[in-house]
């Protein structure tokens, strides 16, 4: 029968045995390597084992020692409980150098909650009119908690089954996460809400129509699509210094057909007349009757000759008038007469006598 202190010395004998021919195949250094602690250990399984936490373990590698921690946590131990427990296990002679104590982490696939929304999204673009996944909002029944799994869970969330409702925006879809080591993929379900959103301007206060955006009144936010009724929405170099066509609450996204250019003549103001034509610019007061954008026709009143007049804004405060020019009555070719030449046909006794 094998004592206690026997199977200590056997162990050792063993890991020189096992190193020695090593050494004789050419497959380690000629001199012995010792056991050697290590101060930080990462394991794949529940279960920690003597070639976890030490270099060199040789045969006695693969004997278990202690639990691993949970999935995706570290453990530490005490230098000094370390060496106590795998003399336990007969393993002696293990160089700790300085350490003082080993940090045992078990590590795990991670799925966090953002993963999990960005599957959804991607399992749901363009489906039923849907844009990009990263225009979804993704709104789920239950609170989605952080999954850990083991390691070799290492595949991607793949969706298996995707029921979507476009009226309702209700989506139910299962998931399954490969595992690398052959074992069932694990399953996941989600339900929820998905609503497609667009980055719109929205306005910070209250604007009257007619009123002219200014950029501190916008500020950029995702709103539902649906809110737009269908419009575009306004971009904010599509809108600063445009003009309101109605009026619009805080809060509210604006859209492209919200817009409209600005007014450079408004109704009642004084303007300025330009008559132009070739080499002819004049000019007068004149008191508009209509507002007008540019490009607009609009009635004038010219404050000099008290008769209206009509003409197309220019610029801010200017009214341009077209001067209508008589062009010279071109005569066709039926209209000339070709030249007659007419003889003298003088009665005889007109005929003066040759003196």
């Amino acid at each position: 029968m094998m004592t206690r202190t026997a199977r200590p010395i056997l162990l050792a004998a063993a890991l020189l045995a096992s190193t020695a021919l090593s050494a004789f195949a050419g497959e380690a250094d000629d001199q012995i390597k010792a056991p050697v602690l290590r101060a930080t250990v990462n394991v794949t399984g529940d279960i920690v084992r003597v070639g976890d936490l030490i270099d060199n373990a040789g045969v006695a590698a693969n004997i278990a020692v202690y639990r691993a921690p949970d999935l995706g946590t570290t453990g530490v131990l005490p230098a000094a409980q370390v060496i106590a427990t795998l003399r336990n296990h007969q393993v002696i002679g293990v160089d700790v150098r300085d350490i003082k104590e080993v940090a045992v982490t078990r590590l795990a696939r991670a799925v966090d909650a953002k993963e999990i929304s960005g599957a959804v999204a991607q399992a749901l673009e363009h489906r039923n009119g849907l844009g990009d996944a990263t225009s979804l909002s993704i709104s789920f029944d239950q609170p989605v908690q952080d999954l850990k799994f083991e390691a070799s869970s290492n595949g991607t969330l793949a969706p298996t089954n995707i029921r979507f409702d476009p009226r309702t925006g209700r989506f139910d879809i299962a998931f399954e996460l490969g595992n690398a080591g052959g074992t069932a993929p694990t399953k996941l379900r989600y339900t929820g809400t998905a609503i497609e959103t667009v980055e719109a301007m929205v306005l910070t206060r209250n604007i009257d129509r007619n009123e002219v955006i200014r950029s501190s009144d916008l500020q950029v936010e995702r709103r539902p699509r649906a809110e737009l009724g269908g419009a575009e929405p306004a971009s904010r170099e599509l809108a600063v210094g445009m003009q309101m066509r109605r009026p619009v609450r805080a809060g509210q996204a604006l859209k492209a057909t919200d817009l409209a250019k600005p007014d450079l003549v408004q109704r009642d103001q004084a303007v300025t007349l330009i008559y132009q034509t070739a080499g002819i610019y004049l000019t007068t007061r004149g008191k508009a009757l209509e507002s007008g954008t540019e490009g607009d026709v609009v009635n004038v009143l010219n404050l000099q000759s008290k008769r209206t007049v009509t003409g197309r804004v220019s610029g801010r405060g200017q009214v341009s008038v077209d001067i209508a020019v008589a062009k010279p009555a071109q005569t066709s070719e039926a209209d000339i007469t070709a030249p007659v030449s007419v003889a003298s046909r003088l009665p005889s006794s007109a005929t003066p006598k040759a003196e």
